[in-house]
């Protein structure tokens, strides 16, 4: 029995460390409380009542709306943020995800050298576009970030579509498998190897449930730590993209756009950024036109390279081959996580048997 609960935590741990908490029946069962709809709501109407203070008293300081508008959808983004990551357990997928993207690097740079000579050509065409610098440079700071959400969305929207044909795919995988195969190289690879010598010898009729049966289906919620994990991880590599090709143009444009190009565009001279930290007060070189035509540009790529990496072929199959093996493999250790708790419930523990032999 200290083995079966041994095993157990084994298993519960290793879902944690794989960006997988809700895999775990305590957690799965806690995060759909959290997600009924009256609690929801309640959050919504939290949600919607801090932002619109957080909102209005910005406004009455700063006697800007744009600005303050941005103020209370970033209070708003926070808020839910927090809720997300520390109650939801969404801060554990995220940093699993970004380890995970960090240490896949290499596949992100040949999909890079593929991608983008056609991105930066694009980009170059409307980078040196007098019209894109008069959209980009006139917008506010308020309305330029709310485009680059624009954009993120649209891309998330995207990779929604697409990404649960893979979960669809790794649950297959992991059934036609079977447990036994998809826990080789996981800490239960022995207990599942056992299990499933058990189940053929017919020694533990009452364990018979596959993989595939209704008693150890995914739950929604695990469905969706499963979609989770590859959002997050496409997500930080489009994040890593979007930084590459920002700080490229601002490069490209301190050394090639001179300002009396920009004031020619533009009809008046580059508007210096200038950041009065209290103590010391910083002259950037970079134009505030630059900066936003750069910032601009960058998250219109981002969500080209977003259907460009979900739609080739190639870096599909090395992306997807490796980390839906990762995933083959927790679906088939929670299978056999759900019948070691199966046992653990059924079997009493020690302390309970000696009070049992007392009576």
């Amino acid at each position: 029995m200290s083995d079966t609960r041994t095993d157990i935590a084994t298993a519960e741990a290793w879902f944690r460390r794989r960006g997988l908490p809700w895999f775990i029946d305590t957690e799965d069962e806690r995060v759909r409380r959290l997600l009924r709809l009256p609690r929801l709501r309640l959050l919504l109407v939290g949600l919607v009542v801090v932002s619109a203070a957080a909102g209005w008293l910005a406004e009455q300081v700063m006697e800007n709306w744009p600005s303050a508008t941005l103020i209370g959808v970033t209070v708003a983004l926070a808020l839910l943020l927090a809720y997300a990551g520390k109650p939801l357990r969404v801060a554990v997928i995220a940093r699993w995800a970004a380890r995970r993207a960090g240490a896949e690097l290499d596949l992100l740079l040949p999909l890079i050298t593929r991608a983008l000579p056609l991105l930066l050509l694009f980009m170059m065409t409307l980078f040196i576009n007098t019209e894109v610098w008069q959209v980009a440079s006139t917008l506010r700071r308020p309305s330029l970030y709310a485009t680059v959400l624009v954009f993120a969305m649209a891309g998330a929207a995207f990779l929604l579509t697409r990404l649960p044909d893979e979960v669809r795919e790794v649950q297959r995988s992991a059934t036609t498998e079977g447990f036994a195969g998809a826990c080789v190289g996981t800490p239960l690879e022995e207990q599942a190897r056992r299990l499933a010598d058990a189940r053929r010898e017919d020694v533990e009729p009452d364990e018979r449930a596959g993989p595939g049966e209704a008693e150890d289906a995914l739950s929604r919620t695990q469905k969706a730590n499963l979609l989770l994990v590859l959002l997050l991880m496409q997500a930080i590599q489009v994040l890593l993209l979007v930084i590459a090709v920002f700080l490229f143009f601002i490069v490209f444009g301190l050394l090639t756009i001179r300002s009396s190009v920009i004031e020619g565009w533009l009809g008046h001279p580059p508007t210096p950024i200038i950041w009065n930290l209290g103590i010391v007060v910083l002259h950037l070189p970079v134009s505030s036109e630059l900066y936003q035509v750069s910032v601009f540009l960058s998250a219109f790529a981002g969500l080209y390279f977003t259907v460009y990496a979900v739609s080739d072929a190639q870096y599909r199959d090395q992306f997807f081959g490796e980390l839906s093996r990762g995933l083959e493999q927790a679906i088939g250790v929670r299978e056999v996580y759900r019948i070691l708790l199966r046992r653990a419930q059924k079997d009493p523990s020690p302390e309970e048997g000696a009070d049992s032999g007392v009576s």
